[in-house]
């Protein structure tokens, strides 16, 4: 039985802290609603009867994942009336830290992925917890049943029907972190020199921009389609950059992406899925609200 201690119980829900957020943030895509479902989970957590408690990550998991599931069916109809293409809230990763193992680290970057989020916006609640438990963390099918109180085939047929979903939705993406950051990097000098031949160079015929604004900030209400007009575009928008803007790489959803700040504060992130060595698709995200979590961000 543990102690009843505040220390205790603290100690204990931070110990488990960060999987309890890559639950959430999975499922929810929103650094904000991730949280506030961690700490209702410490309120359930703090008010749990303790003799109830044989195994707390079994627990916390639990009652995280249930919670992100109330949360994302409240989410969902709001998600619908949002204004322009919906993009997941960027989170400032660091995959070696929280990866379970190296030989798991691919698998566990891949499910926090911009492209591999827009991708599990297609399924249900359920479908998208059975997902991310089963392949994001690794948990049993028995474990997940017990998670969702649900039969064990029962699981089963959700994990195949979201599993599916996924493959037939989900980019297929190189994630070579080298490779985007020289990309990255020859993307902001051609777009910095108004280099249109240099962009058309680093895009994939058939690139395309999916722009994130919420009706908050100018960014294109549909996605841009062609190398040609996705390359323009951006050219245009460089050219109207305001003094003040400074540009920097770090790690974002696992893999490498450019922040630019105005005057210190969080401005875009922009982040490329690429394939066949070229910018396949231009992810840009500009709704404030989904850009203060980087404030502090390297």
């Amino acid at each position: 039985m543990l102690s009843d201690s505040v220390t205790d119980l603290t100690d204990v829900f931070e110990e488990h802290r960060p999987v309890l957020f890559g639950v959430a943030y999975r499922m929810l895509g929103r650094v904000a609603d991730a949280e506030d479902v961690v700490q209702d989970a410490w309120l359930r957590w703090s008010g749990a009867d303790r003799a109830e408690v044989r195994e707390p990550r079994g627990y916390l998991v639990r009652i995280t994942t249930r919670l992100a599931i109330d949360r994302l069916r409240q989410v969902q109809s709001r998600r619908e009336s949002y204004v322009g293409p919906w993009l997941p809230e960027p989170l400032a990763t660091d995959i070696g830290a929280t990866a379970p193992d190296t030989a798991e680290r691919a698998v566990f970057r891949e499910s926090v992925t911009l492209a591999v989020l827009v991708v599990l916006e297609s399924l249900s609640p359920l479908e998208r917890a059975v997902f991310v438990l089963r392949e994001a963390f690794g948990y049993p099918y028995a474990e997940i049943a017990a998670v969702l109180d649900r039969s064990e085939a029962a699981v089963r047929q959700l994990a195949g029907r979201a599993r599916r979903h996924v493959e037939e939705g989900r980019p297929r993406f190189e994630v070579d972190q080298e490779r985007q950051r020289e990309l990255t990097e020859r993307f902001l000098a051609a777009a910095a020199g108004n280099d249109l031949a240099g962009l058309l160079s680093l895009l994939a015929a058939d690139a395309r921009l999916v722009g994130d604004s919420g009706g908050k900030a100018k960014a294109p209400r549909r996605i841009i389609e062609s190398a040609d007009k996705v390359a323009r575009f951006l050219i245009g928008v460089t050219r109207s950059v305001p003094p003040g803007m400074e540009f920097g790489l770090l790690e974002l959803n696992g893999q490498i992406a450019l922040l630019a700040r105005h005057d210190g504060v969080p401005d875009t992130v922009l982040q490329f899925g690429v394939r066949g060595g070229r910018i396949q698709t231009v992810y840009v995200v500009r709704n404030p609200e989904k850009l203060a979590s980087l404030a502090a961000a390297d």
